[in-house]
Order: structure tokens, then C-alpha cells, then sequence
């Protein structure tokens, strides 16, 4: 009956919120598939090896020999395991190994990030570890080398460790290699202090009686195994896979299993590939306006490859070039984020109401500027949204009252017309008319605030600045759940009180399930991040007293029926 439409327009809310998280949980299922092999496929002319994950075609790479001729000369110097070393690099935000075998980045830390609460480790986000294994890898490619089809270069470099000079603002780690002809190629990592990007540079010096091609490949590889840290809730709400962003497309997320599935081959102009999870990204980044195929690989041993290989880099005999690219690995920091690269900041994913959540947050990060603390920050930016919207909820709250008053003459209507549905409904249709109240004028102002909330939501799931970062007392990690659960029965509390301001559903059983929502809700929420739960409990109390206070001013103005003319 109308009657009951504003308490099935309440049990939808709710069942809107259950949905949503089914389907959350269902697009976790589809980010996050178990780890599996890609279908069988044809077989490739080159062995398995890194970069081997991606086959070139003879279109986009340079070579001067056939498929079916050996791809790298006798001339070029075979690998010696015994020599490979290993390079460390320590700036002020980053902590970094460097494999001689290819000059690749197998291990970075970032010390600004600890491990975990308290911990004295910096967070780890690339290795080198066989069940981990997540590495950033880059060559030249080319029948000359330093990188074949069959081996990576072998590089030389003057010291094993490399560490940033307080006095200095950049550190270059050069590695170098030759062959017999005269063909010299250093590879130059160049890191800058207060900086998460590497710019990645190759020098070329072809003292050859040959022209030199080659072609610059850079790849992110790792396995499908999410953090340690990232689980749970975490799983459930954020994205765990690649991401590829085109001039047409400037965030395309690629998750693993698609990419069991097919192999991406795309040729753009500009962009960047990247590796994403929560909170932080690797991604690389071409030089401006370089033309480049994007691709993907899966390999039999369960590496998941997502990367870009230039065009070829032509250098005369005796002649000189060079090339680069630059590879971030840090935190997801939206203002870095947009330095590094454009739409980079993308893979911050606030989803379809990206515009309120970057206003929210900016309000969020002068608070922080102001205050120093992101769960006041919270506090402050949730009060802000209430008062905005509070022309809106006074009118769904005074709906709500109106309905409540009614509640005595809809229970005559209903001894009246016990046995006539069709005239009960007729008599509540009259009643809400003489009365002029619209049951369903209390759901539009939820309505309107919902891409807000959804937005603010968002935000205190994806902003990094709230890892590790405490409130008060116990809450020393608003990204993690409360430890002692008080945020999550304060919660269930303020809904419960908030519930008893509402007209009573005339069905029992709505009645006993509207009872129960409060402590489902409780356990449902228990394990989310304190942020998101101080949140609601400071949204559940304000919507309470703002309630309560307009119900208490209409209970001082009698209802009144209106007589007809």
C-alpha cells in the first residue's frame, strides 16, 4: 500500500548498499582470479628469458639476419653468470638493487613507507622473490645486442653502491658495455632527491664500420600475488592488475586475467604502461611523443608482463645517439602522480564520481595542512558535507516527522478498512493528500546525496595519506579496521538511534528485519578501515541529531487537517 512506500523506499536503500557490495565483490573476483596459466600457445623461435615474454615482429624491431639465422653475432660477449652483481642505490625516498645481468631494477623499497605500523622496514614494492617476483626491466634490442633475442647484456660499472650526497640533487649509476667491433652502449640510471622517478638513458657510441639499430623495450613483470598487506577489505574495494593509457583512452586497466587471455599489441603515441595495486604503482614512461607497441605476455612460470618497445634507434658507424624513457615506482600520490606522466593520476580510482572525490579530497588535504591529523580531516569535511546538504535532509527529516505524526490516523484507517484493501488504499491516498505529505519526498534528498557520499567513500579507500596515519587514542592507523571494534558498535549504535526517529513499519516482519540492520551492519563493517567507519559514525550522528531536532520543532505545530472547499 502507499502507506508503506517510504519504509520499502528505507529496505531498498538498504538493499542498494548489498548489492553494491556484491557487485564489489564480484568485480573482485574478476581483478583478482586465482593464479593460473595462460592457454596453450605457438610456439616462439627465441627460448624463454626475460625480455623473451615479448616476440617482436620483424616490422618493429630492428635486425640485419633472418628468424632462422642466430640473432645475436659470435661477437656478442656470452653471459657469465660468475660475474653478475648486484647494484644498490639509496636516495632519500628510495632504496634500490640493480641486477649487472640487463641493468634491471630487481628491488625497491621506499623509506618513507614503512612495512607496516611501527615497523623500521622500509615498504617494500618490487622484488626479486620467486613467489613475489615483481621487477622492472629495460633494453636495447637488437641483432648487435647488448640485448638479444637469447641473452641480455652484461654490464660493468665502477662501484657496487651508489648513495645520494646530502649537497647533491641527482645521482647517476652508470653501467657499460662493449663488444669487440667498437660498439660501446652505457646504460645511465639518473635519480633525483625528493623524486620517485628514474630516468632511464642509453648512450650510444657506434665506432663500428656498421650502422647500429636497436630497439628500447620497457616492461614491469611480476606474479598475480597481492601484497600481504593488501587483504580482505582491501581486496574487495581496490584494483590489483596493469593499466595502459593511450592519447583515445587515457586509463585502460588490463587485469590479469585478460591478459591470460589475450595478448594486448597496440602501437600509440605517447602514454605509459603500468603495474597498479593499492595505494601504490610502477608504471614507464615513454619520452614525449615517442611511438611505441604496447604489449602483454603471460609466460609459462606465472609471470605477468605488461610493457612498450619503441622504434628502432638507428646510429651510423661512427656516429653517436641516444635514447630514454623513465620508470616511476612510489606511492599514489596524485600530484606526483600527474608530474610523472599526464592521466597517470588516473590509477587513483575514485570510479564515476572522480570530480566530487578530488574536491572532497582537496578540502580533506587543506584540513590536514591546517590541523595535522587525517581523522580530524575526516570530521571536519564529513560536518562541511552535512551542512551543505542540509536544506535536503531537513526536508527528507520533516517528510519523515509528517509520516510519523500520521502514524494514529493511518492505524484508524486501518480498523476502519480491515477488510477492504481498495478502500484503505483510497482513504491513505486521501489523507496523504489533505495532509500534503508526499511519502516518497523523504527518499529524492538520499537520493541526491548519494554520488557524494559514494565519492567520499572512494577517497578514504584509495588516498595513500591515510596508511599508518593515526587519530586519537587507539586508532593509531585509519587504513586498517579498529582494533578494539569501538568505531564499528559506535556505528551500529548511531543507526539504531537514528532508526527509532523513523515511523514504525506497519509489518512486523520489516519491523524485526528494520531492528536487525543495525547489528548486521555492525558485523558487516566490523573489519573496514577506521577512516571509512569514523566516517559513518560521524555522519550517523549528525544525521541523528539533525533529526531529532527537526522532529522536536514539529512536534510543537499540531497536525492540522485541511477542510475541503
Amino acid at each position: 500500500m502507499r502507506e508503506n512506500i517510504l519504509d520499502f523506499a528505507r529496505i531498498a536503500l538498504y538493499a542498494v548498499l548489498f548489492l553494491l557490495c556484491f557487485l564489489m565483490y564480484q568485480a573482485w573476483q574478476k581483478d583478482h582470479p586465482a593464479p593460473q596459466l595462460p592457454a596453450v600457445q605457438a610456439p616462439v623461435d627465441i627460448t624463454q628469458r626475460a625480455p623473451g615474454n615479448y616476440v617482436p615482429t620483424a616490422a618493429n624491431v630492428a635486425t640485419t639476419t633472418s628468424t632462422t639465422t642466430p640473432a645475436a653475432p659470435s661477437t656478442t660477449p656470452a653471459p657469465v653468470a660468475a660475474k653478475r652483481s648486484i647494484v644498490t642505490v639509496t636516495t632519500d625516498l628510495l632504496n634500490v638493487s640493480i641486477d649487472t645481468r640487463g641493468g634491471d631494477i630487481i628491488a625497491a623499497s621506499l623509506s618513507k613507507y614503512p612495512e607496516s605500523l611501527n615497523s623500521k622496514q622500509p615498504y617494500v614494492l618490487l622484488n626479486d622473490d620467486a613467489n613475489t617476483k615483481y621487477i622492472a626491466e629495460s633494453g636495447l634490442l637488437g641483432a648487435q645486442g647488448p640485448d638479444t633475442r637469447e641473452s641480455q647484456a652484461l654490464y660493468n660499472t665502477s662501484a657496487a653502491a651508489y648513495t645520494l650526497n646530502p649537497a647533491d640533487n641527482t645521482l647517476e649509476v652508470k653501467l657499460d658495455w662493449t663488444n669487440q667491433q667498437g660498439l660501446q652502449i652505457s646504460k645511465i640510471y639518473t635519480f633525483a632527491r625528493n623524486s620517485y622517478e628514474i630516468r632511464v638513458r642509453y648512450e650510444i657510441n657506434n665506432q663500428t664500420a656498421q650502422p647500429y639499430e636497436a630497439n628500447l623495450y620497457t616492461q614491469l613483470l611480476r606474479t598475480n600475488t597481492p601484497p600481504e598487506s593488501q587483504g580482505g577489505f582491501i581486496n574487495l574495494a581496490t584494483y590489483f592488475g596493469a593499466a595502459v593509457s593511450t592519447p583515445e583512452k587515457p586509463y585502460t586497466k588490463i587485469d590479469f586475467k585478460q591478459m591470460a587471455k589475450a595478448n594486448l599489441d597496440q602501437t600509440v603515441q605517447d602514454g605509459w604502461a603500468a603495474m597498479v595495486q593499492h595505494y601504490f604503482i610502477s608504471a614507464w614512461i615513454p619520452a614525449k611523443s615517442a611511438v611505441s607497441t604496447y604489449y602483454s605476455r603471460v609466460s609459462p612460470n606465472g609471470l605477468y608482463t605488461i610493457g612498450m618497445i619503441g622504434q628502432p634507434v638507428k646510429v651510423a658507424a661512427g656516429s653517436t645517439a641516444t635514447t630514454e624513457s623513465k620508470l616511476y615506482v612510489g606511492p599514489a600520490v596524485a600530484d606526483r602522480l600527474e608530474q610523472a606522466a599526464p592521466s597517470l593520476k588516473l590509477t587513483i580510482d575514485y570510479g564515476w564520481f572522480w570530480m566530487f572525490s578530488e574536491l572532497i579530497f582537496w578540502m580533506m588535504q587543506q584540513i590536514y595542512n591546517v590541523l595535522g591529523n587525517w581523522g580530524w580531516a575526516i570530521v571536519i569535511v564529513t560536518i562541511i558535507i552535512k551542512l551543505v546538504f542540509y536544506p535536503l535532509s531537513a526536508k527528507s527529516f520533516r517528510s519523515m516527522g509528517a509520516m510519523k505524526k500520521l502514524q494514529p490516523k493511518i492505524e484508524l484507517l486501518k480498523e476502519r478498512h480491515a477488510d477492504d484493501k481498495q478502500k484503505l488504499t483510497q482513504a491513505t491516498l486521501e489523507l496523504y493528500r489533505q495532509e500534503k505529505v508526499n511519502p516518497m519526498s523523504g527518499c529524492l534528498p538520499i537520493l541526491i546525496q548519494i554520488p557524494v557520499f559514494i565519492a567520499l567513500y572512494w577517497v578514504l579507500v584509495e588516498s595513500v595519506q591515510l596508511r599508518q596515519a593515526p587519530f586519537i587514542f587507539w586508532i593509531h592507523d585509519l587504513s586498517q579496521h579498529d582494533p578494539y571494534y569501538v568505531l564499528p558498535v559506535l556505528m551500529g549504535i548511531s543507526m539504531f538511534l537514528q532508526q527509532r526517529l523513523n515511523p514504525p513499519p506497519p509489518d512486523p516482519l520489516q519491523a524485526k528485519v528494520m531492528m536487525l540492520m543495525p547489528v548486521i551492519f555492525t558485523a558487516m563493517f566490523a573489519s573496514f578501515p577506521a577512516g571509512l567507519m569514523l566516517y559513518w559514525f560521524v555522519n550517523n550522528t549528525l544525521s541523528f541529531l539533525q533529526q531529532w531536532f527537526i522532529m522536536r520543532r514539529m512536534e510543537t505545530v499540531p497536525v492540522v487537517t485541511k477542510k475541503k472547499k
